[in-house]
């Protein structure tokens, strides 16, 4: 199929429900046509067409549509046929399900043309015209990099936070064990000790995210409770904002979500209201509210401070980026992290103008598969 039939496909598809769209590029292609000539890139092109092809049909299913254009250097596959779950019952394909097969597909062209193969996948919403291919095939190959990105970057921080958080949890133990009497500071302890464990699986799964163990991660991954995971949230938070005298407010509801674990959810949530404490105003308001977007659960972390430039809104997002002008401290790799556990479980990150003044971060994130057939 050519990619432009692909186009025409999914335009009659993806209004029904959200597509996986897997895509694939040899960017050392063109530089060969250049340096050998052209016939010696078509002889690799077709190698790499027919390994994708094959690796194709053994990693995706029959109803899955195949696109490639000849003299093109980009392989499409878009994830139309469902997945079935341990009870044969219809699935979303996860972001593991998309991972696992691009990273077999691509080691099958790897090995057949002995170049180095880019990869990426993104959830197609909305596609009205052939040019809006293009488009989604760019995002999805710009995650890949990003996310390749992250990986290394993973490896070198959590082999830097293991050992500081072995000494937290030793001596957080320790003061424990000592019977402390005032229950307001033993509570602050037993909160400060869970997050030393959760973080310290956080470090686990950074090594995994580095070393791309896609076996690692459950199929049935959920988050039972989202109202329970955001009350945590807040909790972790709430020494930090009453230190600025910032009131924290919970408007989520209880809902099941989908494609990640209670521990990645809250992480993320931990994270964008740590954020938006940092830049609110003094004695000022951070909430945190939800709404259902079809089989999805829109996020949304508010705070009534600068906010953030237009220009600035998909950058802050990066490794290592923090917004233009500020002087708060920071890392600038919370965000990047918000992003990295919102990708993998195919949702978004993304933020607007806040109706509070400041910044509106919204978290998209799939609902339970059982959540969203109950309510529809």
């Amino acid at each position: 199929m050519y990619i432009a039939e692909l186009a025409r496909a999914l335009c009659f598809e993806v209004p029904m429900r959200p597509v996986p769209l897997l895509a694939l590029r040899l960017p050392q292609l063109e530089r060969i046509a250049w340096r050998e000539g052209k016939r010696a890139a078509q002889r690799l092109e077709r190698s790499a067409a027919r390994a994708f092809l094959k690796g194709a049909r053994q990693s995706l299913r029959s109803g899955d549509l195949l696109a490639h254009d000849a003299d093109s250097d980009v392989f499409v596959a878009a994830a139309l046929a469902a997945p079935r779950n341990a009870d044969g019952c219809e699935r979303m394909p996860t972001a593991l399900d998309c991972r696992s097969a691009l990273s077999r597909i691509a080691a099958g062209m790897s090995i057949a043309t002995g170049l180095s193969i880019e990869t990426g996948w993104t959830l197609v919403r909305k596609i009205e015209r052939e040019s809006d291919l293009a488009t989604e095939v760019a995002t999805a190959l710009e995650r890949g990099l990003r996310e390749q990105e992250r990986y290394e970057f993973f490896a070198t921080v959590g082999h830097e936070l293991r050992t500081p958080l072995t000494s937290i949890r030793g001596y957080l133990e320790t003061l424990l064990d000592g019977g402390v009497d005032r229950s307001t500071a033993r509570r602050f302890l037993q909160t400060a000790r869970r997050e030393a464990l959760r973080l310290g699986r956080l470090v686990d799964t950074m090594f995994e995210f580095s070393l791309l163990d896609l076996s690692s991660a459950p199929l049935d991954a959920t988050v039972p409770d989202l109202s329970r995971t955001a009350a945590a949230a807040c909790e972790i938070v709430s020494q930090t904002a009453s230190a600025r005298g910032i009131t924290v407010l919970n408007r989520t509801q209880s809902v099941s979500l989908g494609g990640l674990d209670e521990d990645a959810c809250l992480q993320a949530l931990v994270n964008l209201l740590d954020n938006a404490i940092k830049y609110g105003r003094d004695n000022g308001t951070v909430q945190i509210g939800m709404e259902r977007d079809g089989p999805f659960v829109r996020i949304a972390v508010e705070d009534d401070g600068p906010g953030i430039a237009a220009v600035d809104r998909d950058k802050i997002f990066g490794l290592r980026v923090r917004g233009a002008g500020t002087e708060r401290p920071g890392t600038g790799i919370g965000l990047a992290i918000v992003r990295m556990i919102a990708e993998r479980a195919g949702g978004e990150i993304s933020v607007v103008e806040s109706s509070l003044g400041g910044a509106k971060f919204e978290l998209l994130l799939p609902v339970r598969a059982e959540s969203a057939t109950a309510a529809s």
